[in-house]
């Protein structure tokens, strides 16, 4: 079984940690964390990040990166058809090139396959060394 994730601390806990932090100056934080159920490093994060910003509220929940290429899906679709056999280094030079936009190999496969588009070997491609399975 994967370990999930652990919930965020609520806000209230959060502003609580951050006020006896401020009221107690004889406790150090390993005793805060105790006094709070969290963990050392919890209250050090915490405490960083009141100092830099000015809060202790949760950060909104991370969500999905828009797909970089979703913009330049037709030039993707045409450079295909151009050239099926091209690699996936020639591609990202393409696209560094024609659309000045930077994406990893990883980045243009998982556009590649979201356009279900199939790059095709050359007939000139040496043969696998991998032996045929039984």
């Amino acid at each position: 079984m994967l370990a999930s994730m652990p919930k965020p601390l609520s806000n209230n806990l959060r502003a609580s940690v951050i006020r006896f932090y401020e009221n107690h100056d004889d406790y150090t934080k390993p005793e805060i964390a105790e006094e709070f159920g969290v963990s050392v490093s919890t209250v050090e994060k915490l405490l960083r990040r009141w100092r830099t910003t000015g809060s202790s509220e949760a950060l909104p929940p991370g969500g999905g990166q828009v797909a970089v290429l979703r913009k330049h899906d037709t030039a993707l679709q045409k450079m295909i058809a151009k050239q099926p056999d091209a690699t996936l280094a020639e591609l990202q030079e393409k696209l560094v090139r024609q659309r000045r936009v930077a994406a990893s190999p990883a980045t243009i496969w998982r556009a590649l396959e979201r356009l279900q588009l199939r790059r095709k070997k050359s007939p000139n491609s040496p043969a696998s060394n991998s032996a045929p399975m039984s």
